[in-house]
Order: C-alpha cells, then structure tokens, then sequence
C-alpha cells in the first residue's frame, strides 16, 4: 500500500497538472491582443484526419491585432477558414488566396467584463480540481490508518495536504489577477 510520502507526491503532482491546464484555459481567454496560442484547440481537417491547425499551418501576429495563417498546402486554405468560423471563437477569417487574416477587434468594456468572467469561471474549475485533490489524498491518507500508520502521522499528512492546496489556490489566484489586469488594460 501507499505511504503518506507517496500520497502526498502524487497530490503534488496531480495539483501541478491541475495548474498547468488551468494556465492553458486561460491562455485561450482572449485579452485583446492577437496570439497564435488563440487559435490552440483549432483542428483542421486533413487528409481525413483531424489535425491541430498549428501543425499544418505556420500562425504570426503581424501586429497586436491581426493574426496570420499560412498554410503550408494551399489547397488546406478553405478548411482551415471553414475550421476558424465553425469554432466558437467569434473570429472572422479573411482568406487572400495565398493565406488567411483574422483582424481582431477593438475590446468594449462590456466585452472585457464578458473575458474577464470567463477567465474566473476557468480559475474557479482550476480549484474545484484541487480541492477534489485535496479529498482524495485525504481518504488514502485515512486508509494507511488500517495499515499501522499513526493518527498523528495521518494529521500531520493531512495537513501537509492542506498546505500544499492552499499554495496551488494560491498560484492560481495570481494567475487570475495577471489574466483580469491584462483583459482590462485598454
């Protein structure tokens, strides 16, 4: 069976996978300015196979307000506009010809406040994820009492648990702070 070392590595390591995740959900909250990792979570059809639109077309930010997208077969071109406009991104996609242009527009403060929401639902999944953690590591905890492990040594595991939740709400909170003043910088 488990030992309160090992219960409390593995909560460590699922809380940082919980964390990073989050990170990447909240990368996708648009702040106003044009990212390629705006586009992550964008598949193409190619060749049949649903492929990231990151692996067969090259994504730049011209500036802080356009993205471009060139493919690296022209004939994916079509596919990957009718791939940007059925995602619910609310992008409208220019195709040239030669690549495709997505010009982003000026946020309003409605629209801000809309991000900034979405960012906090992101974040508030982020700790529920945690704090699931934080349940579970307890139980295996509690069950290495039926295997000779002291109540005290179990208490002092829970609140080695407790800390390590703490520290990870804590993170993610900061990361909702950088995400709400990035989204409400005009």
């Amino acid at each position: 069976m488990d030992s309160i070392e090992s219960v409390l590595s593995n909560a460590k390591e699922s809380m940082e996978k919980a964390l990073k995740h989050t990170a990447n959900e909240l990368v996708k909250v648009r702040a106003g300015k044009a990212s390629p990792s705006m586009l992550d979570g964008i598949n193409v059809d190619y060749y049949g196979t649903s492929t990231p639109l990151n692996q067969v077309a090259s994504i730049n930010t011209p500036d802080t307000r356009t993205i471009t997208i060139k493919p690296w077969e022209k004939n994916l071109l079509t596919e990957i506009e009718k791939a940007i406009k059925n995602s619910n991104l609310n992008l409208n996609p220019q195709n040239d010809g030669d690549q495709i242009r997505i010009n982003l527009p000026s946020l309003t403060e409605e629209r801000r406040k809309d991000l900034v929401k979405q960012a906090k639902n992101e974040v508030e999944a982020g700790k529920v994820h945690i704090r699931n953690i934080r349940k579970e590591s307890n139980e295996n905890l509690r069950k290495l009492l039926k295997n000779g492990i002291s109540e005290d040594e179990v208490k002092g595991g829970e609140e080695k648990v407790q800390q390590l939740t703490d520290s990870y709400v804590k993170k993610i909170d900061e990361m909702l702070a950088v995400k709400e003043k990035e989204i409400m910088t005009v």
